[in-house]
């Protein structure tokens, strides 16, 4: 019991440490003074899209929430195209390098901006997570998949520390690219959530996930260089970033082999299959496409 307490007060010591040495310009941002509500939200997503929500829906017909989805989709393309539009502006007047750029943590107003866009995008990975709320409530429940739930519980709180101590200098790539990739990607997730007679305009999917995977690689090599050429950058996001990179890839290759490349045949005949019975699609996550019986 005493060892577990001295781990504990050291842990407490450590942390208190770490926010002393924080940045100071994001202290008093909503969410930033502490991990606990980061943490928190985080959890209470786990357990509500896993346990809570399904039994909640165990017995319940599905809720259709046609409008509410389109909405969200087009707020998340509007938050998105913020976030993307901040930084590219932002990182451009001041100069930004693409190889290796160090935090400037003064109160240069395009620093503050680049700051604001990444606490943003740190906000933007909660309000994401209604991307699994919607499929639990609509009974989706083959979509709440492993990657997807990882991915969306795991953005948040990395992101909380990304904002907390460098809300800057390399931070700014990877932000702004998965912004820019998220515009195109709730903008097919509008459309697919308008019914079925806009599925002739999805017919890019396949390509959707392409670019997700390019994305990733594409942040995997810029945090690498950073760590190989020794940029003046905390070591310690970099590695961590690297490796969280492997895991997002690992399951997202996965996905995407399990889904285009071992079963296509199998995936065309359940779409042959799906039309006879009158089903359309009419959304999609990551790379999952969705079904519904015409009513």
């Amino acid at each position: 019991m005493d060892l577990i307490v001295d781990k504990v007060n050291h842990f407490n010591e450590f942390y208190t440490w770490a926010l002393s040495v924080s940045d100071k310009r994001v202290e008093d941002w909503f969410l930033m003074q502490g991990y606990a509500p980061t943490l928190i939200i985080t959890a209470i997503y786990v357990i509500f899209v896993t346990k809570i929500g399904p039994k909640f829906m165990e017995n319940r017909e599905p809720y259709r929430l046609k409008w509410p989805i389109v909405i969200y989709n087009f707020v998340c393309i509007a938050i998105n195209f913020h976030i993307c539009s901040q930084l590219l502006y932002n990182t451009t007047m001041v100069g930004y390098s693409y190889s290796c750029q160090t935090v400037d943590y003064s109160d240069n107003p395009y620093e503050v901006r680049i700051a604001k866009a990444l606490w943003w995008f740190y906000f933007s990975k909660c309000i994401e997570m209604l991307d699994t709320v919607f499929f639990v409530l609509r009974k989706k429940n083959n979509q709440v998949s492993f990657l997807h739930v990882y991915h969306h519980a795991t953005m948040f709180p990395i992101w909380w520390m990304g904002v907390k101590w460098v809300a800057g200098g390399q931070s700014f790539f990877g932000a702004m690219v998965n912004s820019f990739i998220h515009v195109i990607m709730y903008t097919y997730y509008g459309i697919a959530a308008l019914g079925p007679q806009y599925q002739k305009y999805l017919w890019w999917k396949r390509y959707l996930t392409i670019i997700q995977l390019i994305q990733f690689f594409a942040g995997m090599v810029y945090g690498l260089q950073g760590i190989i050429i020794e940029c003046d950058y905390p070591r310690w996001m970099l590695w961590t970033s690297l490796v969280y990179g492997v895991t997002i890839i690992t399951l997202f290759l996965n996905f995407y082999i399990q889904a285009y490349i071992k079963k296509p045949n199998t995936t065309k005949v359940k779409e042959v299959e799906e039309k006879k019975k009158g089903e359309v699609a009419n959304g999609v996550s990551n790379g999952h496409t969705e079904s519904k019986k015409k009513k």
